[in-house]
């Protein structure tokens, strides 16, 4: 039999969570060999998330430098990935989502004449500033990908609009609801798995928090380029106000690492206020867990953003324009921006009951099947 070689690049965090699902769903199969790639653009926490899941990365580029520019980024990965693809030539080097790291492999395939599959395709903001540099890197993606596999009817209505023909696109359902619920699934099953999520949460001191302790917790995460600098200190003042005005709600922040955000944050909140812990980024399988708990997510992550939903979570989004206008449509999800007074009255809404909610939860973004029908896909496009 002849397989469908598959080259699955990857290096962020969101990137791992989100391909994970894909790699198994591929190895699973008689008819695809699959070779994972990590850049290494988010070193430590993708490697995290795919030990979680079992998977051990075969090429590593270890890309990721001090303080590098996005320029960096592009070009270490052009060059690490020229002749490892020269060598390997693929059926398929398969990118995910918005990243720099999708966005130069996608390139480094296209100079190689090897056809790119884009996972998660189709989001779009209409606006090449926000998210940044996100939105024109899915643009620039489009442009080179072979097969382009949209999460959602919408996303695939995008793409056709931009000319890509039909028969290019294949509505999947989104893989991050894929990889929540397995990690769910297992929390719910596992004692030991449990237990090791708890541990990764104490570790990072939430051992006051723990389940049956009371707390209500508010969930935030925030590291959107865009909003570097005012922004991020609009989002520090709305939540130094909220836990203020809230002192029986912990609110947790597992602040991003990128100086920018690290720097704003500790200096607006660090050490001020009692409820408001302030700590290093989690690994996927406490973060859920975390989720799980949660009361309200503040977020501007695009993945939150689905999965919150998926599992009944009220979400308030930090960005001014949302490429996942679904959510929004449920009454789970509000847009607040980085303005301050809209983070305020949304939270408020939310934590003192007056922000209802149509439905308890929502399968929009996907039913958990999402990386069989790619890796489906992919297999059959590779047969003669």
């Amino acid at each position: 039999m002849t397989k469908s070689n598959l080259f699955v690049v990857l290096g962020t965090r969101p990137e791992a969570i989100k391909l994970a699902p894909l790699v198994l769903a591929a190895r699973a199969r008689d008819d695809c060999a699959v070779t994972v790639c990590n850049t290494g653009q988010h070193a430590d926490m993708a490697a995290s998330i795919l030990d979680l899941f079992g998977i051990a990365p075969d090429i590593d580029l270890a890309v990721m430098r001090p303080r590098q520019s996005l320029t960096d980024i592009t070009g270490a990965v052009l060059r690490a990935l020229e002749p490892v693809l020269a060598a390997r030539r693929p059926d398929w080097l398969v990118v995910q989502g918005d990243t720099t790291s999708a966005f130069a492999a996608s390139l480094a395939a296209f100079y190689a004449r090897i056809p790119v599959a884009h996972v998660e395709a189709g989001l779009r903001t209409g606006n090449i500033l926000a998210p940044w540099p996100e939105e024109m890197n899915r643009l620039l993606i489009t442009d080179v990908a072979r097969l382009h596999f949209a999460p959602l009817e919408s996303n695939a209505a995008n793409l056709r609009r931009e000319g890509v023909p039909t028969d290019r696109i294949v509505v999947t359902g989104n893989t991050g609801i894929d990889a929540l619920k397995w990690i769910v699934g297992r929390l719910g099953g596992d004692k030991r798995l449990g237990e090791r999520a708890q541990a990764a949460l104490d570790a990072t001191g939430l051992a006051a928090l723990r389940a049956g302790s009371g707390a209500r917790l508010v969930l935030v995460t925030g590291h959107r380029r865009e909003s570097f600098g005012v922004g991020f200190e609009s989002i520090c003042a709305a939540l130094a106000e909220l836990a203020r005005r809230f002192p029986d709600h912990a609110f947790v922040y597992p602040v991003h690492p990128n100086p920018e955000v690290r720097n704003t944050v500790q200096r607006e909140l660090g050490g001020r206020l009692s409820n408001l812990y302030l700590i290093e980024p989690l690994d996927y399988l406490p973060f859920v867990l975390l989720m799980t708990r949660a009361e309200l997510i503040l977020t501007d992550s695009g993945g939150i953003q689905e999965e919150g939903p998926s599992i009944g979570k009220r979400v308030i989004v930090l960005r001014e324009v949302t490429e996942r206008a679904e959510g929004v449509e449920t009454g789970l999800i509000r847009l607040a921006g980085t303005d301050r007074a809209r983070i305020v009255a949304d939270a408020a809404a939310a934590l003192e009951g007056r922000w209802a909610p149509k439905t308890e939860s929502s399968d929009v973004y996907g039913d958990g099947r999402a990386a069989e029908r790619i890796v489906s896909a992919l297999a059959a496009a590779s047969r003669p």
